[in-house]
C-alpha cells in the first residue's frame, strides 16, 4: 500500500467495456506519478491511500488496472515508541 495525494483526474471519452463506469485519479507518491481507480469518491487534495499490482486488479472485478484508491486518510500519523 502507498499513501498519495489526489493532484486531479483523467478523462477519456472512449474506454474498454471493463473500465465503464471507472473514475481515474492522478495521485502524487513518494515515488512519482501514479494513474488509479477510484473506488471511494476522492477528490483533488484527498490524502489518499492506494494499493497496486495485482491486488488492485483484484479489488476492482479484476479490470486491467494497476493501483487503486481504497481510502480517504482523515490523518497520517506516526507511531514512536517511547
Amino acid at each position: 500500500m502507498k499513501i498519495g495525494t489526489v493532484t486531479g483526474s483523467v478523462w477519456s471519452t472512449r474506454k474498454a467495456d471493463c473500465l465503464q463506469g471507472q473514475t481515474f485519479l492522478v495521485v502524487e507518491t513518494p515515488d512519482g506519478t501514479v494513474v488509479a481507480a477510484d473506488q471511494v469518491g476522492a477528490g483533488r487534495g484527498d490524502k489518499v491511500l492506494l494499493v497496486t499490482g495485482t491486488v488492485a486488479a483484484r479489488f476492482c472485478m479484476e479490470s486491467p488496472i494497476d493501483a487503486a484508491v481504497v481510502a480517504i486518510l482523515d490523518q497520517e500519523g506516526r507511531h514512536v515508541s517511547p
